[in-house]
């Protein structure tokens, strides 16, 4: 005969079915532990252990001197194969990015926050690029807004023989329509090869988690991205962090 699931466990299923039906809707603030303590026939400790697994899962967040509540739930992002086609076969009538198209929103919609620094590359962005080792490159790191709430973060990198004195070397021209399939293009140089990405599943750095909102215990997706040129690596992003409970990836294949 099976072991009976403990009592925090149970308590966090019901909990978490409460949740999943709509019945504690986001932003409804959970009962106090003495309540549900006495609901359940409980100590309090373990209810502030079924509550500890509901936000290790993100399905509620905690606010100092208020309470426990349920977490919004935010929209799904679908992660295509085919996303960057916004990108480079889009018209300069409607400016958009892969990220905009993704996402759903105008323009006017999407905002960055941008840091942009001349770096020597290490071992591994120089491995990424197969250029030599110190390999002057520039850096910029972004966080992206999805009508003002921050959505993905990266970390783009282009050689500083491709861009640097040029317009896509100044942040102050981003965001640029066309992402950087438009920007390079602008340099005369068409990602007209393979885009390759690598995605991995890990949890976020304490950094990412407070940038983009992430609640404890939610995964992100890191992704690893090489853009060609006539067999040449033009841009790096090392990596791509989207949380996990805001994106699908899809992937189409044909057989």
């Amino acid at each position: 005969m099976a072991e009976r699931a403990p009592a925090y466990e149970r308590i966090a299923a019901h909990l978490r079915e409460l949740i999943r039906s709509g019945d504690l809707a986001p932003g409804d603030r959970l009962p106090a532990h003495r309540v549900l303590a006495d609901e359940h026939g409980v100590s309090e400790i373990t209810i502030r252990q079924a509550v500890d697994l509901l936000r290790t899962e993100g399905l509620v967040e905690s606010k100092r001197g208020s309470g426990t509540y349920v977490r919004p739930r935010p929209a799904i992002r679908r992660i295509t194969m085919d996303r960057y086609s916004a990108d480079k076969f889009g018209s300069p009538a409607i400016p958009q990015t892969s990220f905009t198209r993704d996402q759903g929103i105008s323009w006017s919609q999407y905002r960055l926050d941008k840091r942009f620094d001349w770096i020597d590359a290490d071992e591994r962005l120089a491995g990424l690029f197969d250029v030599p080792v110190g390999t002057r490159v520039l850096e910029r790191r972004f966080v992206f807004y999805a009508s003002g709430m921050p959505s993905q973060m990266s970390r783009s990198c282009l050689l500083a023989r491709d861009v640097e004195g040029t317009p896509v070397a100044d942040p102050q021209n981003e965001p640029w329509p066309g992402g950087n399939i438009g920007q390079l293009r602008s340099l005369g140089i068409e990602v007209n090869g393979d885009i390759i990405e690598e995605t991995a599943v890990r949890m976020p750095t304490p950094e990412e988690s407070g940038l983009l909102g992430i609640g404890q215990g939610v995964p992100v997706f890191a992704i690893t991205r090489q853009m060609f040129s006539n067999g040449r690596v033009v841009e790096v992003a090392d990596p791509i962090v989207i949380p996990g409970d805001r994106a699908v990836r899809v992937d189409r294949i044909s057989i």
